[in-house]
């Protein structure tokens, strides 16, 4: 008998593997079927290759789902990182339709009603969390509306377990607003106390930027309109 051979008998009645015997006695799994053919093993030997064989597979299983995983993460950032290359400095005019869109979007827009009465002065007004949209409507309301510092204020509503210190600085650092132009702190019961969503949903609060213009307010309803009547 080969000694190969002898040596993968050995080895099978120990219960290893096809893929192990393989491993170690680079014997082809081919025929080690034909050797072992035969070959009878007790049902505690059986058990034994049938747990290691379930166990490398499973292992088998997580590798390659935590391999797809990577190369998954990493075509999303390649895709990311190539789209963000396609977006040139924005225009003017592009910039001007990308603040009407947010205002659309995100901006207060109905009309203010106190007891039954329909009020004639209105407020430019979006509340947003996203540190990155609120500075591209400020960088709107700046380069595009031209509306002076001391007239943008703003608001940050806070959760139960958020420092009010450190909102009230990281804002005013995105926002290039000074901490004296932030004139009311809102306190309120997270939706994540509730169980309704994540703690961490809204990590910086949320924001308020506010100008107290009648006229800049019926300004952008009408580029509104005007978008909207473009379709």
């Amino acid at each position: 008998m080969r000694d190969d051979k002898q040596k993968a008998l050995k080895l099978r009645l120990q219960g290893k593997s096809y893929t192990e015997i393989n491993s170690i006695l680079g014997v082809p799994k081919s025929t080690l079927s034909d050797w072992f053919a035969t070959l009878e093993i007790s049902a505690e030997v059986q058990q034994k290759i049938s747990k290691r064989t379930q166990k490398n597979a499973l292992e088998s299983l997580l590798k390659r789902n935590k391999l797809q995983t990577y190369y998954a993460e990493q075509r999303a950032r390649d895709i990311r990182e190539r789209a963000k290359r396609e977006v040139s400095k924005l225009s003017k005019n592009e910039l001007f339709l990308v603040g009407v869109s947010l205002y659309w979007a995100e901006g207060y827009k109905r009309p203010v009603v106190i007891k039954g009465k329909i009020k004639t002065r209105h407020a430019v007004s979006l509340t947003n969390s996203d540190p990155y949209l609120v500075k591209m409507f400020l960088r709107f309301l700046r380069e595009i509306c031209k509306v002076p510092e001391e007239k943008i204020t703003a608001g940050i509503r806070i959760y139960e377990h958020q420092n009010a210190n450190y909102l009230l600085d990281f804002w005013s650092k995105t926002t290039v607003i000074t901490p004296s132009k932030f004139n009311k702190f809102y306190y309120g019961l997270s939706k994540s106390s509730l169980g309704k969503k994540p703690f961490n949903i809204l990590p910086y609060g949320t924001i308020q930027i506010r100008v107290n213009s009648t006229e800049l307010y019926h300004k952008i309803m009408g580029w509104i309109d005007g978008l909207a009547g473009s379709n």
